[in-house]
């Protein structure tokens, strides 16, 4: 059952026969599970949000946290060896568990002689200060053996599936609007705008290629500012006994709430959807889990840390391991939707994969793949070269920025002396790196930066190779 009608079940916002309903108009008329319920009148627009926008409630026992008793304890005494002296609120800031789930902690810890209190300001638990015994720091000391991680307290695999699920892609909807904002920057047909504009909505994968410098790293870019709303990512997750640290602060970017919600679980940040770039550099080994042998916790991989956002592949074929390798490692995921990760003890979990996948190559993608992969890959949109029309709008465009005043008369000299005498292509990446030059120039023999016969002759004779 697709993930979204089960929670929908689960919600209690359908029934099975209208779920039964909706998935069969769904198969007849394509979209999404959500959409087709709507139009079938099952379900309306701000109901659809309500389920899936969820803030992770706060633990009312150690039994809602999801975790041992001793994966607590032991991940709180590896905190208190750090802080020596301590206070209930510092032990609190730090796990990010209740208050008095961690009191609860501290008073086991107090009479197992593990932190003794060494003094108050007053009779309340609040204001007491603690500090680790010799035994406490010999018991931490072992855990540190065991595991280095000293974070927030981790989440489970299954709330942590639970949330992604709730927050999946395929939930968002980009509007015409919004697609045309995203990309005003830059200089596209509108036929580009309009085949772009469904495959960012549909949530799934797509191939961008073309010839290099055309933009098409800029567009996977500018594709991720396009994604709505926020999502909750957790600190780490606790899978076989082992830690997975999944906050990226590269990857995630925080979203400060005007309030502190004392009713959520602290253990989940509020994130702007990610967006993860890699490139030349990205290996097969970053696609899984990477467990450091002297930390002993592993750090999440690339997919993991773009769940319910963008991932895109840039420079594809370009890496260091064959492409083929790289798709291979996917084709399961891009079908079932579902990654399979493997721990060092051979342990093996699934995680969601739940991402809108984008590969951004200059090399033609029949180059790359075979046919039964290209399947798998929905949206195939190819950026070519600029027209000289648009050409002559992107260094329009790139002249304002630094101050410069386009000119008409120097903008012909360059065709006729340079694009057309030597048959060079269009790309939209030479106003850019030709207006740098310009800038460079007159900023060197200490001149306002302008647009005329000298800078642009300079400009040509330093950036292309005419023999």
């Amino acid at each position: 059952m697709d993930s979204i009608g089960r929670r929908l079940l689960e919600q209690g916002a359908i029934t099975e026969i209208q779920l039964e309903m909706g998935l069969k108009r769904q198969r007849l008329m394509g979209g999404r599970l959500g959409s087709n319920l709507m139009a079938l009148g099952y379900i309306k627009d701000e109901e659809l949000d309500h389920v899936f926008q969820k803030v992770p409630s706060e633990p009312k026992s150690f039994e809602d946290t999801g975790l041992e008793y001793m994966q607590i304890e032991g991940l709180i005494l590896k905190h208190l060896l750090v802080l020596g002296e301590f206070m209930l609120a510092d032990v609190v800031d730090r796990v990010k568990l209740p208050h008095f789930l961690v009191e609860n902690v501290l008073e086991t810890l107090k009479k197992e002689q593990l932190v003794v209190v060494k003094g108050a300001s007053s009779y309340t638990s609040m204001s007491y200060v603690y500090s680790i015994t010799d035994t406490g720091r010999t018991k931490a000391a072992q855990a540190f053996d065991l595991c280095r991680y000293v974070g927030p307290m981790p989440v489970s695999l299954a709330e942590y599936t639970k949330m992604v699920e709730l927050q999946t892609v395929k939930s968002i909807v980009v509007g015409e609007s919004e697609v045309k904002k995203a990309l005003s920057h830059l200089v596209l047909s509108e036929n580009n705008i309009r085949r772009l504009g469904p495959a960012i909505s549909s949530g799934q994968a797509m191939f961008i290629h073309g010839p290099p410098g055309n933009g098409k790293s800029a567009i996977a870019e500018a594709i991720g500012s396009i994604l709505p709303d926020s999502i909750y990512l957790p600190y780490a997750i606790t899978v076989g006994g082992q830690i997975v640290n999944v906050y990226d602060p590269i990857s995630h970017i925080r979203i400060q709430e005007s309030s502190n919600d004392a009713t959520s679980d602290q253990r989940w940040l509020k994130v702007r959807r990610p967006v993860v770039i890699t490139g030349g550099e990205m290996t097969l080994r970053m696609l899984d889990l990477d467990f450091n042998p002297i930390s002993k916790y592993y750090e999440a991989s690339l997919q993991m840390k773009a769940n319910n956002g963008l991932l895109i592949i840039d420079d594809f074929g370009r890496q260091q391991v064959d492409p083929h390798q790289i798709l291979n490692r996917w084709i399961v995921p891009l079908d079932r939707r579902l990654d399979y990760l493997t721990l060092h003890t051979g342990m093996k979990f699934t995680i969601p994969f739940d991402m809108l996948l984008i590969f951004a190559t200059n090399i033609e993608p029949k180059k790359l793949v075979d046919e039964a992969f290209l399947r798998r890959i929905r949206y195939k949109i190819k950026i070519d070269c600029p027209t000289e029309e648009e050409f002559h709008d992107i260094f329009k465009k790139v002249c304002v920025p630094y101050g410069i005043t386009f000119c008409e008369k120097s903008y012909a000299f360059l065709l006729e002396q340079y694009y057309h005498k030597h048959n060079f292509a269009f790309s939209a990446c030479h106003p850019r790196d030709l207006v740098d030059h310009i800038v460079n120039y007159s900023s060197y023999f200490n001149k306002p930066p302008e647009m005329n016969e000298e800078t642009i002759n300079f400009a040509c004779e330093n950036y292309f190779i005419n023999n």
